[in-house]
């Protein structure tokens, strides 16, 4: 069996040995050279299986080694040699096709981990295994229209690299599956995929959290904690709901992503991290820049690549064929047989404007297989929540239900008694705020004014969720 080959492009002498030895001890093949004209006759005359090339080069850059072997090797990783903190550099390079980067001085542990990636990524494509996956992948993200097969293709793309991506949509469109396609597509799939609900942290503990601790470092601390970044070594870490993040959290973050390692609260040392970070928000991440809310030195590095996902009324043929998906699951879980949508509920959920896009859907199916006779599910047995009509100018100052109830809640107080009236009356806040803050809890409890744990109890107490 030959050995696999690395190329690496670099003027210093020092780094091309220290990449020479530390390749060469992991069973790889290396030839080193220190300009690009070099590089081009190098890789006009072989394939390899990895690149590393430096920034500078005496005569024109890295970036010109990433672009030509973009075009004309696709399926070789490149790994670009950045000098320490230039961000910029890393930034570009990920953006042109580099699989990932390393910054000077070299940290050999990361370096390794980097290199049995790659590598990984390269036997992949060439044994035809992000095909397969692929395949997978579409039976999970479910649609067949023109915006769906193009969020497919963009993943796909996205699994061959490293660079930090952001997913953008609105609550429900399901960014966080499409973060998991992204993971188990790649090179990384083998290691762990770490989600975390940024919004549902308390910001006192959020360095914990994300960095771990030391025992004894706080009151508290009672042994060594181990931090997401830590929990997602060798694979990923997903963001959700990043615009939540506190200013002070967000600085150090940005360090921990720039140099690939954190300091846990109580520790002396920086322990090297090996992530992908994806992230992802509801919210208008470059609107919120502009007010200051979030820095714009971490918006620029972890949106090196944007991924926007529709929202369901953009993809309004992919209805039905999601609706039955969903329906088979609920029987799954139920043990029963799936729902049938009768003529008039298709094409009342065809007409539907979905506020809350894929997860109302499911709510929706999942409170009708409830109140549905059988297995037949009706227009009625939806109960979507009919939009307010506009008001009559002669028809004195009384104001339209609100959006999502079914009738006046004051008629019910009459017949069920105190109790009835008031929990009516609390439905009716809360399906309101969900509708306006698009189905995000986070957001619904924060209009509320009162706290996310309540609203869970009072959405688990009236039956919404």
């Amino acid at each position: 069996m030959s050995l696999q080959t690395v190329l690496v492009i670099d003027d210093e002498r020092d780094i091309r040995e220290l990449l020479t030895i530390t390749l060469g001890r992991m069973d790889l093949q290396v030839e080193a050279v220190g300009t690009v004209g070099e590089a081009r006759r190098a890789l006009a005359e072989r394939n390899y299986d990895l690149c590393f090339t430096d920034m500078r080069l005496p005569d024109g850059n890295g970036q010109e080694i990433i672009e030509l072997i973009a075009e004309t090797c696709p399926d070789t990783p490149v790994a670009m040699i950045t000098a320490y903190g230039n961000v910029d550099a890393a930034v570009n390079a990920l953006k042109a096709g580099a699989f990932d980067f390393v910054s000077k001085p070299v940290d050999i542990q990361m370096l390794r981990g980097l290199v049995r990636t790659a590598l990984r990524l390269a036997e992949e494509k060439r044994n035809g295994g992000a095909a397969a996956k692929s395949g997978d992948a579409s039976e999970r993200l479910i649609g067949d229209s023109a915006a769906m097969q193009q969020v497919r293709a963009t993943i796909g793309k996205l699994a061959r690299n490293q660079a930090p991506v952001y997913i953008a949509g609105e609550s429900g469109v399901g960014k966080e599956l499409v973060a998991r396609l992204i993971h188990e597509q790649g090179p990384r799939a083998g290691g762990p995929f770490v989600p975390v609900n940024c919004g549902a942290i308390p910001s006192e503990l959020m360095e914990s959290e994300f960095f771990g601790h030391r025992k004894g470092s706080f009151t508290g601390a009672g042994a060594d904690k181990e931090g997401l970044f830590q929990s997602a070594q060798g694979g990923t870490l997903f963001l959700d709901e990043v615009a939540e993040l506190p200013l002070h959290m967000q600085v150090k973050l940005l360090r921990a992503i720039q140099e690939k390692a954190v300091r846990p609260i109580g520790g002396r040392d920086e322990i090297p991290v090996d992530v992908r970070i994806l992230s992802a928000t509801h919210k208008n991440l470059g609107q919120l820049v502009e007010q200051g809310q979030f820095r714009q030195d971490l918006f620029y590095r972890i949106n090196v690549i944007e991924l926007r996902v529709p929202p369901l009324r953009e993809r309004r043929s992919d209805v039905l064929q999601l609706a039955t998906f969903i329906l088979h699951g609920l029987a799954r879980k139920s043990g029963d047989s799936a729902g049938q949508l009768l003529p008039a509920a298709r094409q009342a959920l065809e007409s539907y404007d979905f506020p809350g896009n894929v997860r109302e859907l499911e709510n929706i199916l999942e409170r009708a297989m409830a109140m549905c006779d059988g297995a037949s599910i009706d227009a009625s047995d939806l109960m979507l929540p009919q939009r307010s009509a506009r008001p009559d100018p002669g028809a004195g100052t009384s104001h339209p239900p609100a959006a999502g109830v079914a009738a006046p809640a004051a008629a019910a107080s009459a017949d069920g008694g105190l109790d009835d009236y008031i929990s009516n009356i609390e439905r009716t806040a809360i399906v309101k705020a969900l509708e306006e803050s698009r189905y995000n809890k986070t957001a619904a409890a924060r209009k509320l004014g009162i706290t996310f744990r309540a609203l869970r109890y009072k959405l688990k107490k009236l039956g919404i969720d």
